[in-house]
């Protein structure tokens, strides 16, 4: 990966794990910019997620952050942070072999406590905790094969996470909060 136009990090897991505020946080320390693709899909379709999921249902959402996804792996050049579901579509696995990629792991207490599993997540809806982690179970297989490195989230705070990653990079670390 020797390109300017490729992210330096990549950022995967599941919801509530904190990609979008670790993946802040790693480009400020990093003085990068960072790209959240389900921020940017909202922002192209005008719409949140959720609304994105009862007006159009989950393939045409799936469709745009798959277009997202490729675009910024191939254009943006900070941390970019994906949706948790986006890893599991055949064209980004592809897309990911040969950047810097980080499984941010944890366990379903963890989540259950930063997202609160409500109507934000759409694939969370009914039953959450059963959902999390049927969800995880199917998941977890893609993220470590995908993962250059797995970092573990639980019972850690976003500084500490970062600095670990920060380490596994050899960057200098220090005030990353």
């Amino acid at each position: 990966m020797s390109g300017t136009t490729t992210p330096r990090l990549v950022l995967i897991g599941p919801p509530g794990v904190g990609k979008s505020t670790i993946g802040r946080r790693l480009a400020r320390a990093l003085d990068l910019p960072a790209h959240d693709t389900d921020r940017a899909v909202e922002v192209a379709a005008g719409q949140s997620i959720p609304d994105l999921f009862v007006d159009h249902g989950e393939a045409h959402f799936r469709e745009l952050e798959r277009a997202e996804v490729l675009r910024a792996l191939a254009e943006e050049v900070g941390v970019v942070s994906l949706g948790g579901g986006a890893p599991m579509d055949p064209e980004v696995q592809a897309a990911l072999a040969g950047h810097t990629v980080v499984f941010l792991d944890v366990g379903i207490a963890d989540a259950a406590r930063r997202i609160g599993f409500d109507a934000s997540r759409p694939l969370l809806m009914v039953n959450p905790r059963a959902s999390w982690t049927k969800m995880m179970n199917e998941r977890r297989p893609t993220y470590e094969r995908l993962a250059t490195v797995r970092v573990d989230t639980a019972g850690r705070k976003p500084a500490a996470v970062v600095e670990e990653i920060l380490a596994f990079l050899g960057a200098p670390t220090g005030d990353s909060t």
